[in-house]
């Protein structure tokens, strides 16, 4: 019979394993010595504790599952609770009860851990879902549609919640992005419509134009190139494709006719031009016609200088005022000259002044003699009453002298 301090064998080729609970039979020898037979499930031992060993060092260094780190110690407590080693299996079942615990240890906090990312997420999700929901009323087409695509990428990237939870945030987190879809759908739909209406719209004032174009009536068609270019800017803008081409045309064919209007103006200002000079000629010999000595000869001068200045035509808009407003100074010259003259030789003009100036200086004669009659009287305040009388007639007879002066005397 062979033994160790952990099991024996007995004379038959038992083998037993020590316990706390006495021997226990760990198996049956019979192809060696009982040496061998020890040696054997001695060995079997030394598995188990090198087993045991790399599962310790598995649950705590990789992220082997509760489940598979616990299936793993069933298999081995097993063995040891069959007593099929040989050695201190009560050290090998403590060590199994402490791997365990530290399984569930690892257990409850991965639990902890996925409930906090689980939080983690929903609050990340219903941020997006808020997000996502604001951003459904904007107008600002691009950038939001770029951050909608962003928010997709982002919630694919945050785990799953339970199903009714994550079901109930994505329907909300898609119904926000559809909503967006559609009123964007409409907006460009609109504004489509609007582009085709205007480059209709343009494509009729583009014809106008081009109708326009060879045009000699410049003021009229400068005008309705003004109003046409209103309707233009009115319109909005055609679609991409169209919108060059349409305006290269227009402004094109209003080119053809300002160039042609520039040519024509360009001739007419040399044009005017001299006839400015020619002008400025003639009021320059009109006004050696002032002061006006000879009526009749001023008269005459001036009329074949208009007569010259009648046949020369236009001047520039800007210059008219001043050379005309020369020859019209001239000319109220001569017409004052004319009123003058013929004041001073209207016979009845003559007799009326006369006639006037006849009965004042009888006025003031009778008044003189009634004034030297109150004095000799000694009655002053009669005669001071009459004088103050014969000062304004006095003033009336000087006046008219003044004027009958004028008819020559």
């Amino acid at each position: 019979m062979s033994s160790d301090p952990w099991g024996r064998v007995d004379e038959t080729g038992t083998v037993y394993v020590r316990t706390a609970d006495g021997e226990q039979v760990v198996g049956s020898w019979q192809a060696g010595t009982p040496e061998e037979a020890l040696a054997y499930f001695e060995r079997k031992y030394e598995g188990l504790v090198v087993e045991i060993g790399l599962l310790e060092k598995r649950v705590k260094t990789t992220d082997l599952s509760a489940k598979d780190a616990q299936a793993a110690i069933e298999h081995i407590r097993h063995q040891v609770d069959e007593h099929h080693a040989v050695g201190d299996l009560a050290a090998l079942a403590k060590r199994l009860d402490e791997l365990t615990g530290t399984v569930e240890a690892r257990r409850e906090e991965r639990k902890v851990q996925k409930a906090k990312q689980t939080d983690e997420a929903r609050a990340a999700k219903e941020a997006l879902v808020t997000e996502a929901e604001e951003l459904a009323a904007s107008e600002q087409w691009r950038s939001a549609g770029e951050r909608l695509r962003a928010l997709v990428d982002t919630w694919k990237g945050l785990p799953r919640l339970d199903r009714k939870s994550d079901d109930e945030l994505w329907h909300r987190f898609s119904h926000a992005r559809s909503a967006f879809s559609k009123r964007r759908k409409a907006h460009f739909a609109a504004l489509d419509a609007q582009r085709e209406q205007a480059r209709q719209t343009k494509e009729r004032l583009v014809a106008e134009a081009e109708s326009l174009s060879g045009s000699t009536d410049w003021g009229a068609t400068a005008a309705r190139y003004r109003e046409l270019m209103a309707d233009w800017k009115a319109a909005g803008r055609a679609q991409r494709e169209h919108e060059d081409d349409l305006w290269n045309r227009f402004r094109g064919a209003q080119d053809v006719f300002f160039a042609a209007r520039s040519g024509v103006f360009a001739e007419r200002d040399a044009e005017q031009t001299e006839n400015l000079k020619l002008k400025e000629e003639l009021a320059a010999e009109a006004e050696k016609l002032v002061p006006v000595t000879d009526l009749k000869a001023a008269r005459s001068a001036f009329r074949s200088i208009n007569e010259r200045w009648e046949a020369i035509g236009h001047v520039p808009r800007d210059a008219r005022p001043k050379v005309e407003g020369r020859m019209h100074s001239v000319e109220r010259a001569i017409q004052d000259a004319e009123e003058t003259e013929w004041r001073r030789t209207n016979p009845e003009a003559r007799a009326r002044a006369a006639g006037l100036t006849g009965q004042l200086q009888e006025a003031v004669d009778k008044l003189q003699k009634q004034i030297d009659t109150a004095r000799a009287a000694g009655n002053d305040a009669k005669a001071d009453k009459l004088a103050r009388e014969l000062e304004g007639r006095q003033a009336l007879l000087d006046q008219a002298l003044k004027g009958l002066e004028e008819f020559g005397g």
